[in-house]
């Protein structure tokens, strides 16, 4: 069993909308923080039918109910026209509700109600290194970190599954996308922008379509979860600044299948790109689950000089680096960040066995960074 770092802080007896993608664990950790609340699944047939005949029900089973918890509604988007209940229930009998979801999309799409700012939004994103008992990095970056995925002897088939069913069949459904091959044929080139710069042209031509629908299928992408933007950090730059995002797919495994990785392994390209994914991830994750929210970004001049993450405004500047003998090569782009930059760390997170500092900058193992940013030391 994980124990998740999501725990809704600050909720209090607010209601809250719970967003994630498929499998990422959702109902499990509902389930597991509110054993005794009122469950409503929308995903089960009967479930969805009924709501959908009588939308009136939710108002009647609640108004006798004795309740011990928040009320739970998963999978909400299914029924949008739903929410107009749980509003009048939300102000009128002090109800809390949890409203679980893949995405707010579809409901933003039929003009439904978001309750007008009476729910804060919580997400849970695959799972996290301290997550998880025996943490296994290798085992991370070609299974992925969905949970079925990570534990999963051959993740293939599961990948495969997961990929066919949601991001091509469901999302195509659920964005109205009426060309699936080109949308199918966007999946695989977005995978090798993953953690690159975007460029819309570029994927157009590779995929037959127009640089608009190009940047539509990333917005989906984007609205569903299933991916996002990493901005570039542009405050005052005395050199010039690329401005174009890069681009990160939710899940390492996920994007590593539809690049056909393969085995990865420890000094090859592609542990390189999987394991700056996989930084990324966790730092992102840290950001949201800790409650501090600090704004990420990514720093490259137009001569090609680069930082991979910049934390918070300009607090802490973090370069991923694979080698497992950081040397002073590999400072250039902290040491040009911190020329333009007050920044108050800098790091090095590679697969060096023992930490240590190289003219000011600290070089640490990517498990005791790890441990570090969990326990708040980083930011």
């Amino acid at each position: 069993m994980y124990i998740r770092k999501q725990n809704f802080i600050g909720s209090g007896r607010e209601s809250v909308f719970f967003w994630g993608a498929r499998q990422t664990g959702k109902s499990t950790l509902l389930k597991k923080l509110y054993p005794g609340s009122l469950y409503f699944d929308l995903l089960l047939s009967s479930e969805y039918e009924r709501f959908l005949r009588n939308k009136s029900l939710l108002r009647e089973i609640l108004a006798d109910a004795g309740l011990s918890g928040p009320v739970i509604i998963d999978e909400i988007q299914r029924i949008p026209s739903l929410l107009n209940e749980v509003h009048w229930l939300i102000v009128n009998r002090n109800i809390q509700f949890i409203l679980c979801g893949s995405s707010p999309r579809k409901i933003l799409r039929s003009g439904g109600n978001l309750l007008g700012g009476r729910a804060i939004r919580y997400e849970l994103y695959p799972l996290v290194s301290s997550e998880i008992p025996d943490f296994d990095l290798l085992k991370a970056l070609k299974n992925g970190l969905l949970p079925r995925h990570y534990l999963a002897a051959n993740p293939d088939k599961l990948l495969s599954g997961y990929i066919g069913s949601y991001l091509r069949d469901e999302i195509v459904t659920e964005a109205r996308i009426r060309n699936i091959t080109s949308f199918s044929r966007f999946l695989e080139a977005a995978a090798f922008s993953n953690g690159e710069m975007v460029n819309y042209s570029n994927i157009a031509a590779d995929c037959g379509i127009s640089s608009p629908t190009v940047k539509e299928y990333f917005h989906i992408l984007e609205d569903t979860m299933t991916g996002r933007f990493l901005n570039s950090y542009q405050k005052k730059p005395k050199r010039r600044v690329i401005t174009a995002p890069r681009f990160y797919f939710f899940d390492v495994g996920i994007a590593g299948y539809l690049l056909k990785r393969g085995r990865v392994e420890i000094g090859s390209e592609a542990f390189g790109k999987a394991f700056e994914h996989f930084i990324y991830h966790e730092i992102f994750s840290y950001s949201h689950y800790s409650d501090k929210n600090f704004p990420l970004f990514y720093w490259r001049t137009a001569s090609q000089i680069e930082v991979d993450f910049i934390l918070g405004d300009h607090e802490v500047a973090v370069e991923v680096k694979s080698t497992g003998m950081v040397n002073p090569r590999h400072l250039k782009g902290l040491k040009s960040f911190a020329e333009e930059y007050k920044v108050k760390k800098l790091i090095i997170v590679s697969t060096d066995p023992y930490p240590r500092d190289i003219q000011g900058i600290s070089v640490l193992p990517w498990k005791l960074f790890l441990e570090m940013l969990w326990g708040g030391e980083i930011i």
